[in-house]
């Protein structure tokens, strides 16, 4: 207030001091000016400033009476003693800055500006091209002319799926000559399921998201449901769901489920209970050795960063540098993510299908969870019933602690009294938490003592005994509870531990005698109350002792001993297991649950959870927020978190998704720090377009796709593109071309469409979309997509977060440790190398070279034509088409010589019931294909094939295949013989499996011959037919 209000005039800062006063440090208010003291502790009717406040002897601001809040405040602060941090002018600095830093243009509402008046009005397809014409004409630029159709059509349909336009798709829209044409092709694509799946990926790269944990201790790694949440996200971006209500569920699905629900139904009925794996958004992230302050952090900063645009999270240890974000805002979030909890088991969020292995899968499952349950109970009651028997002596260990706070000297201190390290610190905690009421009727005594040094501990606790319990005691004192003051009345303590062992006598007895009491005496009796109150200590809710069930792996800690957390984490890796393996295992949602009691934050002194500070509420960011807004007050504050986040008066959201979108659509932001708009990000290029689609966004009930329509179907969208560097080397680019490079050679103001790469999805997914081979299954467990040939699109990928692979870091894929605003663009030769050397585009240029409309063709010179189309939406250009003649000229076999048939080695992914990494086999002998000239390879045993059969690898991992690609679309019926003569062993089993279909047969042989077929089955161009033999898990005569 005094910075906002009243330093331009008492402040060192301002031109000239007003009547002498300075109100820039607690030393300067408390001398005061010409008129006297500003502030005078203790004394409201001799601080000065609360009469100016009030507009009565003195008016301050002149002219402008602030609200009677504002008055009431400084008299309350005034009352208390003033107490005031600032000791010099210096120490409001970063103050004064917050309070500039709330100009910050991001921070100012959103506008809704009309779209400005422009020269050249005719290139304006809609109100944006007006914006950006705007800022184009005052340097004598415009947009450029209209791309032509095959740039159009190639350009959105990239953009929206991922994928590149089919020959067919290309055609029907430059033949449609329609003026609606570009608007129905942009329909088209977002009604298609690939939409959701590219822009799916967008937004999973800012959920930082992967299938597995990080680094962890000896949990399972891996995410077993990862997955669902992607796919949540699928479903979410192709169905259009409202982004706020996208927000909404990806933080608090659980509430908003369960408010959703019919009166009178079941826990699995009523809401759309699907909705629960969107809140993967804030549980997949790492687990930082399992460290929980890392875990919430990471999750303060997904939400922040991902949804507001700020770097909230820069405030953990100390108010925000930048931006106007104070360490009370960081920790009043802290307070929401922590009173919320994981589920031991992740609920089912789709309805339990009537099998007999879903019913098998239940009845194991309840056999292991009635395992895990008694257990948990057994513990816990002897936990419970431990700690509140020796409190004293946890009371003791507290105060030692705080003497021997290093961890050597602490463990030393639990393994001597057999005490469990982490209920001393539950009660540290809960000391903690009562010293901030000083005039607590049970634990002040405890603080008075606590205070005092051990040297010569016993001559002070005679005047603080005196003070406490003798006749000087003030008669407004606060009291003490009875039972407390009969503990202690009779003599002063002589040590620490004497207090621990008399608080100690006073927790057993009342819980020893409370049936007696309770029998003797009524609520409203002072007896009664006060030892009801004593017994909250031992039975309350925010007792140490009384530990929660829902601790999950943090109940491990607790455990007494190394054999009984052995079976403890036996009990939970059964149900963990079982849960994830089980034929009819069902997908589960990693949700949050709010805790049975909310946790009441405090500021960690410079992050140091060991030094606890001032309480804070659970609350949202003050600069977000109106002045005396009521903290969250519904359980955790999650829900009313998510509410503010998405409330319209936010300044932040909208803008900060529209940029996000936009940004993924012309390759950099209006804002170009996506994730970033705080004081340090830059000014947007265009601030009045992007309040304008700001606006727009919400009014139009948040629609992405509609968002979408909005941007694509602009002239600055379908204009063409330049490449600006080509044409200043060619000395052709003209008076404009010379202005762009001179005004802005970044291309900032958008006067031509700009260039942009593929990911390394869209490369990837492309090249199985050309050859022919891309699976079109939407959703499913993830895969390992880099295994060989796997058709299945990359969004489906295993995502390691703690290896991810070389090949994805080389194109950019970003790290899924932390929320990522965009991708990266670095030119490096690993991305070279593998268009050159890697087995997966060598594989896709044979399948692509065996598509069946490119083999009917006749001549060298369609082919290449064809080719062209289905790689880049267009023909070749002469230089282009001269080229590829010469190479296929030059080639020794042409390029229709590929044979259909191929033989190699892989395994059947048992999830997705189809071949995965298919490698060839290199070496011909001239009698049979194997893996190098040595039988058995030094690497890969004995596998190979020849003209009568061959023989799998002793593993699983390389059956022996023979592979058909089909050259056309149709159907074909096989049919065969598997043969296997030895005697010995338990003979080989052949699967046939399909590409598109997933496994057609499967048979077993053992010193006898089998039939195979005939299995008829329709096929595509590209499509692959496998038959596959392994071992049958028995090493022995697998000929």
């Amino acid at each position: 207030m005094l910075v906002e209000h009243c330093y331009e005039c008492h402040a060192g800062s301002a031109k000239k001091v007003q009547g002498g006063l300075r109100l820039d440090s607690r030393a300067a208010a408390r001398t005061g000016g010409e008129s006297g003291p500003a502030v005078v502790p203790g004394d409201v009717e001799a601080s000065l400033i609360v009469s100016a406040l009030r507009h009565d002897a003195f008016e301050m601001p002149p002219g402008k009476k602030l609200p009677e809040s504002i008055a009431a405040d400084f008299e309350q602060w005034i009352r208390r003693g003033a107490a005031d941090p600032r000791d010099s002018a210096d120490a409001v600095a970063s103050v004064d800055h917050h309070a500039a830093a709330k100009q910050h243009w991001a921070f100012q509402p959103v506008r809704s500006p009309e779209p400005p008046s422009v020269q050249h009005a005719e290139q304006a397809l809609s109100p944006i091209d007006r914006f950006v014409l705007a800022r184009l004409e005052p340097h004598g630029l415009r947009l450029s002319p209209a791309a032509d159709r095959e740039t159009l059509v190639r350009r959105a349909t990239f953009d929206l799926t991922g994928l590149p336009p089919t020959p067919a798709e290309v055609d029907a829209f430059v033949a449609d000559d329609s003026p609606r044409a570009f608007a129905r092709l942009v329909d088209r694509l977002l009604d298609s399921p690939r939409y959701g799946e590219h822009w799916g990926r967008h937004w999973l790269d800012v959920a930082r998201y992967a299938d597995n944990k990080g680094y962890v201790f000896f949990e399972e790694k891996r995410f077993p449901w990862a997955w669902t949440y992607r796919d949540y996200v699928v479903r979410a971006f192709n169905e259009d769901l409202p982004y706020d209500r996208f927000v909404l569920q990806q933080l608090a699905a659980d509430q908003l489920v369960a408010a959703e629900r019919p009166a009178g139904s079941s826990a699995v009925e009523g809401g759309d209970r699907r909705a629960l794996a969107a809140m993967g958004f804030l549980t997949l992230g790492a687990r930082f050795m399992n460290n929980t302050h890392d875990v919430l952090d990471d999750r303060i900063d997904v939400v922040t960063r991902g949804l507001l645009g700020l770097t909230v999270t820069c405030a953990r240890c100390h108010d925000h540098k930048y931006d106007p974000v104070s360490q009370d805002d960081y920790y009043a979030l802290y307070g929401v993510f922590r009173s919320s909890v994981e589920p031991t088991l992740p609920p089912e969020f789709l309805p339990s299908p009537e099998t007999d292995e879903y019913r098998q899968f239940q009845a194991g499952m309840d056999e292991r969870l009635a395992r895990l349950s008694d257990f948990i109970d057994a513990q816990r009651e002897q936990i419970i019933a431990g700690s509140r028997k020796r409190a004293g002596e946890y009371l003791l260990a507290v105060h030692e602690r705080r003497n021997h706070p290093d961890t050597e000297n602490f463990m030393l201190l639990t393994d001597k009294g057999g005490l469990n390290p982490a209920m001393i610190k539950r009660w540290e905690v809960y000391l903690k938490r009562s010293r901030r009421s000083p005039d607590d009727p049970i634990w002040s005594v405890w603080h008075a003592f606590a205070a005092l040094p051990d040297d010569g501990f016993a001559e002070q606790a005679k005047g603080t005994h005196a003070t406490l319990f003798g006749d000087q005691r003030p008669a407004d004192a606060a009291p003490i509870n009875s039972l407390v003051r009969e503990t202690f009345a009779e003599a002063p303590p002589l040590s620490m531990r004497e207090v621990a062992e008399r608080y100690g006598e006073a927790l057993g007895l009342v819980d020893e005698q409370w049936d007696r009491i309770a029998a003797a005496s009524q609520p409203g009796e002072p007896r009664f109350d006060d030892a009801a109150a004593l017994r909250e200590v031992l039975y309350g809710a925010n007792s140490p002792p009384m530990i929660p069930r829902e601790l999950a792996w943090g109940f491990l800690d607790l455990l007494p001993d190394r054999p009984t957390q052995d079976e403890y984490k036996k009990l939970l890796k059964e149900v963990e297991t079982w849960s994830m393996n089980q034929p009819g295992a069902p997908p589960r949602a990693m949700t949050l649950v709010d805790a049975r009691t909310p946790y009441d934050p405090v500021v960690f002194v410079r992050g140091n959870p060991n030094r606890e500070g001032e309480p804070v509420e659970r609350r949202f960011l003050t600069l977000l927020s109106e002045p005396n807004e009521p903290p969250f007050a519904h359980g955790s504050g999650r829900l009313e978190l998510a509410r503010k986040i998405v409330d319209p008066s936010n300044p932040l959201t909208a803008r900060v998704m529209v940029n996000r979108v936009w940004m993924h659509h012309f390759g950099r932001g209006l804002v170009t720090t996506a994730s970033d708009f705080g004081l340090r990000s830059e000014t947007p290029s265009h601030p009045e377009l992007l309040d304008w689609l700001a606006t727009r966004f919400v009014e139009e009930g948040w629609s992405v796709k509609q968002l979408h329509r909005l941007i694509m179907n602009s002239a600055v969208y379908q204009q063409a593109g330049l490449d600006v560097n080509r044409a200043a080397a060619r000395g052709d680019e003209g008076d404009a071309g010379q202005i762009r490079r001179t005004v802005d050679p970044e291309n900032r103001l958008l006067s031509f469409f700009p260039q942009r790469r593929l990911s390394f999805e869209m490369l990837r997914d492309s090249l199985l979309s050309v050859a022919g081979s891309l699976d079109d299954r939407v959703g499913g467990p993830p895969t390992n997509v880099l295994g060989g040939f796997n058709s299945r699109r990359t969004i489906y990928g295993f995502i390691d977060r703690m290896d991810l692979p070389g090949l994805m870091r080389a194109f950019d894929f970003p790290d899924p440790a932390s929320s990522s605003p965009g991708r990266e663009r670095t030119t490096i030769a690993p991305q070279a190398l593998f268009f050159m050397n890697d087995p997966f585009v060598a594989e896709a240029a044979r399948r692509l070279a065996a598509r069946a409309d490119v083999r009917s063709i006749a001549t060298d010179e369609q082919r290449v034509e064809h080719v062209y189309r289905l790689l880049f939406a267009r023909s070749p250009d002469a230089d282009e088409l001269s080229a590829a003649k010469a190479y296929l000229a030059s080639s020794s076999d042409g390029a229709s010589g590929d044979s259909a048939w191929k033989y190699g080695y892989g395994r059947v992914d048992e999830d997705t019931q189809r071949v995965a990494g298919f490698t060839e086999l290199t070496h011909w002998t001239g009698t049979r294909w194997q893996a190098s000239g040595q039988l058995p390879d030094p690497k890969l045993g004995w596998v190979f094939l020849d003209r009568q059969g061959g023989h799998p690898a002793a593993t699983i991992e390389r059956c022996a295949i023979r592979r058909w690609t089909a050259p056309v679309d149709g159907e074909v019926e096989i049919a065969g013989q598997l043969h296997h003569r030895p005697e010995p062993g338990n003979g080989v089993r052949a699967r046939l499996v399909s590409s598109r279909h997933g496994v057609l047969g499967t048979w077993s042989a053992h010193h006898t011959s089998v039939d195979t077929g005939p299995v008829r089955t329709r096929v595509a161009a590209g499509e692959t037919i496998d038959f596959v033999v392994d071992f049958n898990g028995e090493i022995l005569h697998d000929e």
